[in-house]
């Protein structure tokens, strides 16, 4: 049986349909062009030479294939719809929390600053800096040993020289080895949003926006 009519181009223009609609009418389409040809065949077939039962049953199992996926594929993009909306719902629950992004920045806030960051082995020694936002160092903290994984800092801000937002790095070792570490900035979610694309984003108070999936820590 010749189904290269079934993956002819279809002529209806997709103007006004939506993914899923189009997906549903090519396939509609699909299985008419078929069951036509079916029956077409039949009529047609040679009498001394019938086509078999199971041969029968072969393309109709095709052809409810064909349908089937267009109906997964349906069904995947409304749960992903569903899921968009779950995830933004969860975003408002943010809006006035603290939450830790990637970055070296700190924000002073009441007389104090919060900071993270992440290990990526045991260290014995850690050491704090916080810098001005020319690279002077303001003061340092020892930290002491810290294990591997996420920490969280406060710093008293008596030092920040009038500053609202510094900077601050964090060098750690294991004996004469250096401990490779990520910083991440500490700020306040003040709201939530949709990008063009789809994504969850959300508005920081003084960092400004990043996507949600950025997020490391929720205080």
């Amino acid at each position: 049986m010749d189904y290269s009519v079934l993956n002819k181009p279809s002529s209806v223009s997709d103007t006004g349909l939506g993914g899923g609609g189009l997906a549903t009418k090519n396939a509609a389409d699909t299985q008419d062009r078929f069951l036509k040809l079916l029956v077409a065949q039949m009529q047609n077939q040679d009498p001394m030479n019938p086509m078999d039962n199971a041969q029968v049953t072969s393309q109709m199992a095709q052809i409810q294939t064909v349908s089937g996926i267009a109906t997964l594929d349906k069904s995947i993009q409304s749960l992903s719809s569903q899921f968009g909306q779950m995830q933004t719902l969860q975003g408002v629950a943010l809006v006035g929390r603290d939450v830790s992004v990637e970055g070296n920045k700190m924000i002073i806030a009441e007389n104090r600053g919060q900071g993270a960051f992440e290990l990526s082995g045991p260290a014995d020694k850690v050491k704090l800096e916080v810098l001005s936002p020319a690279g002077a160092v303001l003061d340092t903290v020892e930290l002491g040993a810290q294990s591997a994984g996420l920490h969280q800092f406060d710093w008293s801000a008596e030092k920040s020289k009038g500053y609202t937002q510094v900077n601050f790095r964090i060098t750690a070792t294991s004996g004469t080895a250096a401990v490779s570490n990520t910083l991440y900035s500490t700020d306040k979610v003040a709201a939530v949003s949709t990008s063009s694309t789809g994504k969850l984003q959300v508005q920081l108070e003084n960092l400004g926006q990043v996507d949600y999936s950025a997020i490391k820590a929720i205080d």
